[in-house]
């Protein structure tokens, strides 16, 4: 699987290269700015980009920019987003498109590497992979102004900011302690309120989450 990284802190970016490598993932190109990425990204067309929001010129949202641009060039292009803040414009801007093989994780998540290594190739594979902090923060913003949310259990809440990060009824079940078939019965309880349309597929229901959250922006 090859791999476009961006970060700008040398060491950082090194610590990845050596991180992916040793998990079998080929890195395309390691780079420290914005038109670097955007030479890389359409020049190599890589499997998955790992992108860090501020890159050099600007050091504002250029790594997420030069993401975006490269995601409307070739849609559906992997992009897997490192932030060091939870910064909810960038969240509802890389999804606003509607389409899977995205993420967004805290920097802190890296020095889980089992849990980096996994959120890449779930992004890469088309999934979604998105820090349970920015899950958290976007619910709690539509809580504040969607009243559909507020029809939601405690539970199901919860079940609900699980099914955001991508995880399976399975994995959701594992984590809570409970029976597969009870979580089944809540996302469909979850989807029934929200007006929703429940599916098999996991990739589009956790999208389908995450395009309700978004919305009435």
């Amino acid at each position: 699987m090859r791999v476009v990284l961006a970060e700008d802190l040398f060491l950082l970016r090194d610590g990845l290269v050596r991180l992916l490598e040793a998990h079998d993932f080929e890195i395309a190109a390691a780079v420290e700015t914005g038109p670097e990425l955007s030479r890389a990204l359409a020049e190599l067309e890589p499997d998955v980009a790992v992108v860090d929001v501020r890159l050099p010129p600007t050091l504002t949202d250029e790594g997420l920019q030069c993401a975006l641009q490269a995601r409307r060039d070739r849609p559906g292009l992997p992009v897997l987003v490192l932030s060091q803040h939870v910064e909810q414009l960038y969240a509802r801007e890389l999804l606003a498109d509607g389409s899977g093989g995205v993420g967004y994780l805290l920097k802190d998540r890296v020095f889980d590497a089992e849990q980096f290594v996994d959120a890449v190739r779930r992004v890469a594979a088309g999934g979604t992979a998105m820090d349970p902090q920015v899950i958290q923060q976007l619910l709690s913003r539509r809580a504040a102004e969607d009243r559909p949310l507020e029809r939601l259990t405690p539970r199901e809440l919860e079940v609900l900011e699980l099914m955001a990060q991508g995880r399976t009824n399975a994995a959701i079940a594992g984590k809570l302690v409970v029976t597969e078939r009870a979580i089944a019965k809540h996302t469909a309880n979850i989807f029934a309120k929200l007006s929703l349309e429940v599916s098999d597929d996991d990739n589009r229901r956790v999208l389908a989450v995450l395009a309700y959250l978004d919305r009435g922006r």
